[in-house]
């Protein structure tokens, strides 16, 4: 475990400079830094035997960061499907994982919170498109609208896989929204890219975590030499 402790604590610091960067206005820090911290988080949880689609994900969201350093249009919409394919990735995962833990004795309860959490994301979509549709350029309604359906739905579904990986699809969804928010004209918070980073790293590290964690619980323990599996203790 020590190399994946190594390449996280390098995701930290790096994580650490831009965030530094962006906060004193360093152009030249951000777009230093920004390429490597998806690259770093992913080789991270290689180590810990992430699946597949995780590492995808990381990945598509580091060909989004990268695409969003430029502030041209057809790079935001490339970066946008890229991130969008990440969503996929991500619900597939969720998909997989989120349906380890099953209590017939709690089913209805769970029922009811499932869909209240649903419509609490449905409006929140419904609320943040009435608020950015008017100052959004025309040729970018309908993108960001799928987008942020996907978007909202992989935030929802992340809940699935416990508060980790919930906490983290709440995080990417704010980050986004605040991205959405600038593209719109609308009013921003002081330094708004330092805030746009910091929620989006935190989310993409809880969600590489809760996956993980999803992950390894459902691996079945190694079987011994005699075909039962090892005492615990």
């Amino acid at each position: 475990m020590r190399p994946a402790r190594v390449l996280l604590a390098a995701f930290a610091l790096t994580a650490a400079v831009d965030l530094i960067s962006l906060a004193v206005g360093s152009d030249t820090g951000h777009a230093l830094a920004k390429p490597f911290l998806m690259p770093l988080l992913a080789a991270h949880a290689r180590l810990r035997g992430a699946p597949r689609l995780l590492l995808a994900a990381l990945l598509l969201g580091w060909a989004g960061d990268v695409l969003l350093l430029s502030d041209a249009d057809p790079a935001f919409l490339a970066g946008m499907a890229s991130f969008a394919a990440g969503h996929l990735c991500y619900l597939a995962l969720f998909r997989t994982y989120g349906s380890q833990d099953r209590t017939p004795n709690g089913a209805p309860r769970a029922r009811a919170a499932h869909g209240r959490l649903a419509a609490a994301y449905a409006l929140a979509l419904a609320g943040t498109l009435a608020v950015l549709w008017s100052g959004l350029p025309a040729e970018l309604r309908v993108p960001v609208a799928g987008y942020s359906l996907l978007l909202t739905a992989m935030a929802h579904r992340a809940t699935a896989l416990g508060l980790l990986a919930g906490t983290g699809g709440a995080l990417y969804l704010l980050s986004d929204t605040l991205i959405a928010t600038g593209v719109a004209d609308l009013p921003q918070l002081p330094a708004p890219d330092f805030w746009i980073m910091l929620t989006y790293l935190a989310a993409q590290w809880l969600l590489t975590g809760g996956v993980l964690a999803a992950a390894r619980a459902a691996t079945p323990p190694p079987v011994t030499s005699s075909g039962s599996a090892p005492a615990t203790r």
